[in-house]
This record gives structure tokens, sequence and C-alpha cells, in this order.
């Protein structure tokens, strides 16, 4: 699947995923072509070029795709992304893939095909939907060779550079083993009580193989999982974030200690290069207590990061764990408890051998079956389980509390290209394929009888009224389980000035404050980079920051610097040269949170030819080249490796709008458009008061003229606090 020809980008099977007449999703294998910009489906594999397409359409710059993460559909786990119009949001084709590598090569070749539709951004139009699904002759496609340049996919190494928080202590059975450095004295000998301890190790498997096997939680984990006795997905909240239980074993803990178990939120992405990231840590599941002889551990923060090395060959496996084992200090010293730790990361060692002794056989061991272990994830999403954190003074050591909205599906109004290739009509024709079900690995949900999970077992076959019904609730209904960020903001702040509500603190010592970060913690492409692909440090910026803004409102708040009494106001009443730039930032939830950044400049935009072509463009130009460098400097393990420390194109991820003024220029990021940006900011936000948050902003440069790169400007957020954000009165 996926071959590349000359003239073809992919070809391969898909799945179709739609929506049949009850409301529910079902799936319909297609074989798809990808040529130029070109994507046909047919019902069989085409035998030559002249074979006419059951349909076809084009793909041009104003289709985005997302990202949707891992579902299950008939019994399969599948890897969904879902193609848009951003002229038209009803105009959209969900697709699946059979893996997420397959899905990560159909996504970064269709995200290719729009970036070169149209050489000259100046004259870019977005195409009449008629257009889009109409005749390919008519359609004339171009390569803009610098455009190419910036598709490039670049190696996950960081953008920023900072110390290793990272020391070595010991290396047992193969593992080199780390503590966070914060955790040394002078002498290196002084532990925390639960400590953040990595094991680090070469697997001799791809990164697919590794994530599916450490995703399952079927019976074959227990051929490398010697901790683990049985584990379950409580609910699925989307495709990127599930809530699972593990319950472990006793025998390897030390005499007379009680068997643990665990109640995690686990959230994964993968990355660029192929690197896989996978997050853990511990909530509070109403329907999910502890139960009857365990005691219920609290994991801080957890996960695996796997990446390739050797092309692909091997992986390097990080397994990180910050856990409280939840036992009388008088019955255990802190030294047992964290050999207890050291002891359940030596599973990677485990995992190592499994991999060994499978040895050129793994990938299609772990290509069926193993994959499709979470009944949890079905579609009717356990639907009497709810999920909620609640705060620390509620739940004791648990200090999570994140905001997650509901995966939205994909309307049936509209009938445009896009939608084309959803004909009803093919709804009961599919390809044949074997059957999952001898493979499918049952898990029944934690807190669900067995009579109960018996007739859960079913839901996904015969859909009942009260399925379709909450299927349509949670269309208008968002989610009551996790709580909100303004459960935990009670205070009412005063009336705002726009661009003065977050104190600038240069010492950054103040919560709730914010400062200019250093450019040269950030790398840039250098004026040699599209021969040598090396990055710079940044040796400056090209605006100074001037304020900040952390609102708080049940709406939207744009166009900010359009507002009587902002900063950017005031200086356009005095009549002076300066111009300004916003970076708005929205934080999903029902109530809305808004963090503002406020970028001046004296000089003409003139000086600056990309910048001026950046702010007198087009919105597809603008989100081809907008890039955002995050660094958080100071938090948790698990928030910094959900955040990451990776320049991104904000416009391929994320739905980004434009607010042009006579002396701004306001960028709105509009965060909760994306399932995996959701993930990260909903982990981000239960750890918001403990974070240093730093990020730098450029545009990109793709042509040797633009380079070397200059960064627009940088920040550091220091100890956001929700209750001290102000409202916007309506």
């Amino acid at each position: 699947m996926g071959s590349s020809q000359t003239d073809v980008t992919m070809e391969g099977w898909l799945y179709l995923i739609r929506l049949n007449r009850f409301g529910l999703q079902y799936s319909r294998k297609r074989y798809f072509t990808l040529k130029g910009n070109c994507l046909r489906c047919y019902k069989t594999t085409p035998t030559s070029e002249r074979e006419e397409p059951v349909r076809s359409a084009m793909i041009d710059f104003c289709i985005r795709v997302s990202d949707n993460g891992r579902e299950t559909i008939n019994r399969k786990i599948i890897f969904i992304f879902t193609l848009y119009n951003t002229s038209n949001h009803s105009d959209q084709l969900k697709l699946g893939a059979s893996s997420s590598e397959e899905a990560a090569k159909w996504i970064h070749s269709l995200q290719d095909a729009a970036s070169k539709e149209c050489p000259n951004p100046a004259k870019r139009k977005c195409l009449p939907l008629s257009r889009l699904g109409g005749s390919e002759k008519d359609h004339k496609h171009s390569i803009e060779s610098t455009i190419c340049s910036s598709m490039h996919v670049e190696a996950m190494t960081s953008d920023v550079i900072a110390p290793s928080p990272w020391k070595i202590f010991g290396c047992h059975n193969g593992l080199r083993l780390f503590k966070e450095a914060k955790d040394w004295d002078s002498r290196g000998k002084h532990w925390d009580d639960h400590p953040a301890i990595m094991a680090v190790g070469v697997l001799d498997g791809t990164s697919e193989a590794i994530f599916q096997t450490l995703m399952s939680l079927g019976p074959s984990r227990s051929e490398w999982d010697f901790c683990f006795y049985q584990g379950s997905v409580v609910e699925h909240l989307d495709g990127h974030t599930d809530i699972i239980q593990k319950q472990l074993y006793s025998d390897w803990l030390p005499w007379g200690m009680r068997r643990r178990d665990l109640l995690l939120r686990r959230y994964w992405r993968r990355e660029d290069d192929g690197t896989y990231v996978i997050l853990y840590h511990s909530v509070f599941h109403k329907k999910c207590q502890p139960q009857r002889g365990y005691v219920r551990a609290c994991l801080k923060s957890g996960g695996y990061v796997i990446t390739p090395v050797n092309q692909g060959k091997q992986s390097l496996v990080k397994h990180m764990l910050a856990i409280d084992w939840k036992f009388w200090k008088l019955y255990l010293r802190p030294s047992s408890a964290r050999s207890i730790t050291i002891a359940m990361l030596e599973r990677v060692a485990a995992l190592r051998e499994l991999f060994r002794a499978k040895a050129g056989n793994y990938s299609s061991d772990f290509s069926s079956g193993e994959v499709t272990s979470d009944v949890g994830l079905s579609q009717s999403k356990e639907e009497d389980i709810k999920t909620e954190v609640q705060s620390p003074e509620e739940t004791g050591k648990i200090e999570e509390a994140v905001s997650l909205e509901d995966e939205v599906e994909i309307p049936r109004s509209g009938r445009s290209s896009l939608m084309g290739l959803n004909d009803a009509a093919d709804e009961f024709f599919d390809v044949s394929e074997p059957a999952d079900c001898d493979n499918f690995e049952n898990e029944r949900p934690s807190g669900l009888t067995t009579e109960e999970h018996s007739m859960n077992k079913y839901q996904t076959k015969l859909p009942s009224a009260a399925s379709l019904v909450k299927k349509l609730h949670d269309f208008a209904v968002q989610k009551k389980g996790y709580m909100d960020l303004q459960d935990l903001a009670r205070e009412y702040g005063a009336r705002c000035s726009y661009g003065a509500t977050l104190q600038k603190d240069p010492s950054c010592s103040l919560p709730c404050s914010w400062a200019a970060a250093d450019p040269s913690s950030f790398l840039i492409r250098g004026e040699s980079y599209l021969h040598d692909h090396k990055k710079i440090k940044a040796k400056g910026t090209l605006m100074q920051m001037v304020g900040a803004d952390w609102l708080r409102s049940d709406r939207r708040e744009v166009d900010l610097g359009g507002r009587p009494g902002s900063i950017i106001q005031k200086s356009a009443e005095q009549g002076g040269p300066e111009f300004f730039f916003v970076v708005n930032i929205q934080v999903p939830g029902s109530t809305m949170y808004t963090l503002a950044l406020y970028y001046m400049m004296k000089t003409p935009l003139e000086d600056n030819s990309l910048l001026h072509a950046f702010v007198n463009g087009d919105d597809a130009f603008r989100n081809s080249r907008f890039k955002l460098i995050p660094y958080i400097s100071k938090g948790s393990w698990i928030v910094k490796q959900s955040v990451g420390k990776k320049a991104c194109l904000v416009g391929q991820a994320l739905d980004l709008h434009y607010f042009r003024g006579k002396n701004y220029l306001e960028l709105v990021i509009d965060v909760g458009s994306s399932t995996v940006a959701r993930g990260v900011v909903s982990l981000v936000l239960g750890y918001l008061n403990n974070l240093v948050i730093e990020l730098a902003f450029l545009i990109q440069g793709n042509t040797q003229e633009e380079l070397p790169e200059i960064l627009l400007g940088t920040c550091r957020i220091n100890h956001l606090d929700a209750s001290k954000s102000v409202v916007v009165e309506p």
C-alpha cells in the first residue's frame, strides 16, 4: 500500500468513513490514487491508467487535512484523517488507513499536493466547489520549486537550545537509567520521594510495530509485560486520547505489598519522522473506583518515546515513570519505592527480547489482532460512562485538571466535490477481507458487570434506539466528565485594557507574568539551509514584545487590536509610525480562554520584503509560512514531551484567522480545530500553574532571498493562573 511511481504520488487501499441512515459510522474499503493533485477512487485495483474511477476530486490549496487518530469501526482499529475545504467546512471527506504509518504518508502526500497547486500566492483563488468536482482536464497542475523546500521533512531534532534535565545514575540489563537532574543535590545523592526515572534502550523493531505493541491491552501483552495482569479501555475520548485501567500482578512487588492498579489518561501522537509519543497520567473516574484487593497507585507522569534509528530498522525507546505507590512510609523505605519503579521500567528489556525473538517477523505479527484489542473504542463509546478529573483538594495527590471537548462528527449535508466521493449508493458495497473476529481481544470495561459487558459487546452490530439518541445527544452536548477551566476560576476581573491585562516581569519571578525570551535559545534556518539543511542560533527579533492579555469569556474574543482603548488603537490615535502584530491563541472549552501576545516595530514594513508579503498577502500564503517554536523551560516531563521543541507550520495543523487593520495584523490560532492540539492543551492545562512557557514566532523562508530567517518575536509566560484571567464584559 502506498507505493510511489513517477506519476503517482500515493496509491493503495483506504477506508471511506461515512454515516449510515441511522447516523452511525461505518467503513467501506476503496482503492485510492493520488496523481498530481487529483484524488481518484476505485472499487477495485485499477488495471490501467485509462480505467475510469468511480469518482474523483481535485486537491487544491483550499483543502486541509486533519489527523483524527484511531477509532474502532466494524471491530477494526482504523487510523482516520479528514479532508475538508477551508472555504466550506461541510465539504468533507473522511478516510482511514490500517496503520498510523500509512495514514501519515497519505496526510503528507495530500498536504504536498495542496501546497503545490498554485505557484503564485498573490494569484491564488479558491476554486468553486463545482470546479473541485469537475473535469480533471480543466485543472492545470504546476509546481513551484521553492514550495517543495518547505515540504522537506526535517528530522525531529530540537529547535531549542536547552540543557538536558536528565542525569545517568546506572545501567542495568542493557538499559541506561536516568533521573531528573532537579532531584539531585550537589553530591548527586539526594532523591525525591517519588522521583522521575527513565530507562533508555534500543530495540530491533520498527517504531510502528513497537507502538502497536505498547497500545495493546490484550493477552499478547503477557509476552513481555511482567507487571501487567489485565487492562481495559474505560472510555474513548477522541482519536488520540482515552481512559484506561491497568491491574498489576503482585508477585514482582515486595513481600506483603498488596496488588496495585492504575487509572490513566492515555494520549498518543506520531511525529513527522515516525517518532511515537505515548503519555500517561492518573485521573479519577466516578464509574471506575478502586476495587477490593487493590490499592490505586498515582502516576504523576509517565510514558514512552519511540524514535526510529538505523533507517527505521531499529528504534530508540525511552520509558519514563514518576509514580507514587501509595504505601505507608513506615512500611517501605524510599529506596524500596525507587526499586519498584526501576523494576517496572525494566519492561523495556523484556520488550527488547520479545522483538529479538521475533526478528524478521515482527511486522506481520503485530499488523492484525493486537491492534484491535480495545473493545472500549467502539462507536457507542460506553454510553453510560462519564469521566471527571477533580481538583487537587478533592483527590488528594492527583493534580491533573484538564478540559476536553467532544469530537464533532462529519455533517451529512452538502454534496460538494469531496462529499461526492461519499455516495449513499455504495453503502452496501464493500471489498471483502478476512474477518478479525478471531483475533479481536475482548476487554470488559471497568465498572461493568458481566451481563452489562455481554450486552455492550454487540452494540456495534445492533444499534438500538437508545444508542441512536445518545449519538444525537453527543452532537449537541459537550461531555461533562473533565473539569473545565471555569471550575478553577471563580474570581471576576476588572474591565480589561487590551494589551495590558498580563503584567510584565523581566525577572520572571512573579506568577502570571510575561517577558521576552532569549532569541539565541531558538534555532532558525541559516543562509545555506537550502543546501545543507542546517539551522543557526537566532541573533535577535524583528519586533519588540510590548504587551500580553490573559482573558476569559463565554465566546471567542478576536480582533483585539481593533477594540477601543487597546494599546494599538492608542498608538493609532497619536499618529505614530508603529506597526503591531498580535498572536491571539484561543484555548478551547465551554469557557474560552485567550492568550494574546502583542509585538511592535517602528521601521516600515517595506524594509522586510517577506514580512510585507505576509502582512499584505492572502490567507493561503500566510498559512503556508507562519511558524511557531514552542518550549517548556520549566515543567513536568509529560508536558515537555506533549509540547515538544520542534518548529511547526501552524497553518498546516490548525485553523488560522486574520484581522488586518490600518496599523496591525492579528493572527488568531484556533487550538480546538485539531484533535492532536486539543489533547496537548488538555494536558497542559492541568499543570498550567507550574509551567514556564517560551514561544518564538517567525515567517518561514523558502527561497535563497528569504534566508536567513529572522524571528518576529519571542515570549516567556510565567506560571499562568486561570483564576487570574480577566473577564471580558459582554
